[in-house]
């Protein structure tokens, strides 16, 4: 029995000093990640090369066991010969080229705080330091809208690309709706599936109001203010009909502003048929003049293979374990928002 014991405690004690090591090793690790990393990473993946190597997959899986051999004999001497012939030109100081301009993915799926312009911003300014004359850029674009600045920011950064002169397409596969849409006609060219949402040129705002509850429970709340019109509505103090009708004014004046900049990116559209707040379906869409072809992203990058090298440009933010925690609830809220509203606004199939 106390052969048994003097092993458990044995065994105990290598345990905790196997934990202590790992404890340790981990801390180290994240300690160096955190150095190396404490921007960000700027990750870019060959989808044209991912698009053939699936290609080659699904030709060689409808072949028969006799063919396959014969096919992976073929490649093996074909990788030899490229990788010799890689070989030879990195000794003459030359970089493979297939001669074709490249087509630039990015990708945007917008949160209402819009805090993904982050990403955007250092996405495009690598796309600007190699852009050449033939290359494009193409956003795939995701998002029903959110705060007025955060959107703003957003499609300020698109506008880099437009006053560099470098073509832009969006694509709208699901939903690009006020502030979604403010980014989305930017672009010179505007692609929407058959039912993706898209428009809703207006501006909302709700603000709750507590007073008449505290006032039956006797609790006062002062609100002390320089300026007029530093708080018009509030939570919990009283509201005026002053306060509500400047607030109104605020919003009125922020779906001018709003308009305008459409107007300005679109000069076609009729903007005050389109700019009641509204949203249409992609077909509804293009017939208005809010977007310009239907089809969807996984298409319309297909068709450009044939001309271009496509390349998925994505800065990935390092993120601490609270951050990841909260972006994940975030996210879950305006999933659920974005329910709400389509059930509230447009039938479900």
């Amino acid at each position: 029995m106390d052969l048994l014991a003097n092993y458990g405690l044995f065994l105990a004690k290598i345990v905790t000093v196997v934990v202590a090591i790992a404890a340790i090793a981990i801390i180290i690790a994240n300690i160096a990640l955190r150095r190396s990393s404490a921007r960000g990473e700027l990750k870019v993946t060959h989808l044209s090369e991912q698009y053939q190597e699936m290609q080659q997959e699904m030709h060689v899986a409808m072949l028969d066991s006799h063919q396959q051999k014969l096919w992976h004999k073929g490649e093996r001497k074909k990788h030899k010969l490229d990788a010799k012939e890689a070989k030879a030109r990195a000794k003459r100081g030359e970089t493979a080229s297939s001669g074709k301009p490249t087509l630039f993915v990015l990708d945007f799926k917008g949160s209402m705080d819009a805090h993904e312009v982050t990403s955007l911003r250092e996405e495009i300014t690598a796309v600007l330091s190699v852009f050449k004359s033939q290359d494009q850029v193409l956003l795939r674009l995701e998002s029903p809208g959110g705060v007025v600045h955060g959107y703003g920011l957003a499609a300020s950064q698109l506008q880099r690309l437009r006053e560099k002169q470098v073509p832009l397409t969006v694509a709208v596969d699901k939903v690009a709706a006020s502030g979604g849409y403010m980014m989305a006609c930017v672009a010179q060219h505007i692609v929407a599936a058959p039912f993706s949402i898209i428009g809703s040129i207006g501006v909302v705002a709700q603000v709750p109001n507590f007073h008449r509850l505290l006032q039956r429970h006797n609790v006062d709340v002062e609100l002390h203010t320089a300026g007029q019109y530093k708080r018009t509505l509030t939570l919990f103090g009283e509201n005026t009909e002053q306060g509500r009708e400047k607030f109104r004014e605020d919003l009125n004046e922020t779906h001018v502003l709003f308009k305008q900049f459409v107007q300005d990116m679109r000069p076609s559209l009729d903007i005050d048929a389109v700019a009641t707040g509204e949203h249409w379906y992609g077909t509804q869409a293009r017939e208005k003049g809010l977007v310009d072809e239907i089809s969807t992203s996984d298409d319309l990058i297909l068709t450009r293979m044939k001309e271009y090298d496509v390349v998925h440009v994505r800065y990935a933010k390092r993120k601490r374990v609270m951050d990841r925690f909260t972006g994940s609830a975030a996210k879950s809220i305006d999933r659920l928002l974005l329910r709400w509203w389509q059930r509230g606004e447009k039938p479900l199939l």
